[in-house]
């Protein structure tokens, strides 16, 4: 037993050990949910946090302990929040064709996502503070976090809500837009993309190749939208 605490000790100290823990935790919740026939409720992002959770409450890991390890994976969120463009070039014909209805469902989204948001956190009497944290939950989590930085939200809250902003759309998305009856995959795709950014947009693709690129589109505009309106809702709506 103290062997095995020596090396867990050993180990807990390479930053490794936690960009490993966490490549197989999400590897083990993707290879659930195909096998389960990848359910919405099946999320791996959903499945990792309650898979990496208990790991670091057991070892008293603390979150910046882990974060220094698994930071590798942070650093790529900046190499694919530009590769958003890829989506907007090989689509860019139909952009081109629609470019009115695309522009309004964007307005529209953005604008309630986060305005909503700031109302809501004001009705309930939240902090400034969480309330500034709150604002940019539905865009990209790089864009989010420098939107939260910038108008003096807490980035680490951000990258929470963000998450499970995400985790929420993604798992909702699917039974949500059956009832509402909504059968054009691109409309779906959209709208979760504006929604629910890259977690939500994985989902899509499970679903759907066409929903899974037009929620690439609306990320991607929406990342560059919500940077420009949040700080003037914030404005406005504070």
């Amino acid at each position: 037993m103290t062997d095995v605490a020596t090396l867990w000790s050993y180990l807990a100290t390479t930053p490794l050990i936690w960009l490993t823990t966490t490549i197989l935790a999400y590897l083990v919740a993707d290879g659930m949910a195909r096998h389960l026939g990848n359910p919405p409720w099946v999320n791996p992002v959903l499945v990792s946090v309650l898979l990496i959770a208990p790991v670091l409450w057991l070892t008293r890991t603390t979150y910046a302990t882990y974060f220094e390890g698994a930071q590798f994976i942070h650093f790529l969120l900046g190499p694919a929040t530009v590769a958003l463009a890829l989506p907007l070039w090989d689509h860019r014909d139909t952009i081109r064709t629609s470019v009115a209805p695309i522009a309004l469902a964007l307005l529209a989204g953005s604008i309630v996502a986060a305005g909503s948001a700031i109302l809501l956190a004001r009705a309930f009497g939240l902090p400034m503070e969480v309330l500034l944290s709150l604002a940019p939950k539905s865009t990209t989590a790089p864009v989010a976090l420098g939107i939260s930085e910038a108008i003096g939200g807490i980035p680490a809250l951000t990258a929470v809500l963000v998450i499970l902003t995400g985790i929420i759309g993604a798992v909702t998305v699917t039974p949500l837009m059956n009832v509402l009856r909504i059968t054009d995959w691109r409309a779906r795709g959209f709208a979760v993309g504006v929604a629910a950014h890259g977690i939500g947009t994985a989902r899509a693709f499970q679903v759907n190749p066409v929903a899974g690129a037009y929620a690439g589109i609306a990320m991607a505009l929406n990342a560059l939208l919500t940077s420009l309106i949040v700080p003037l809702l914030v404005r406005w709506l504070v």
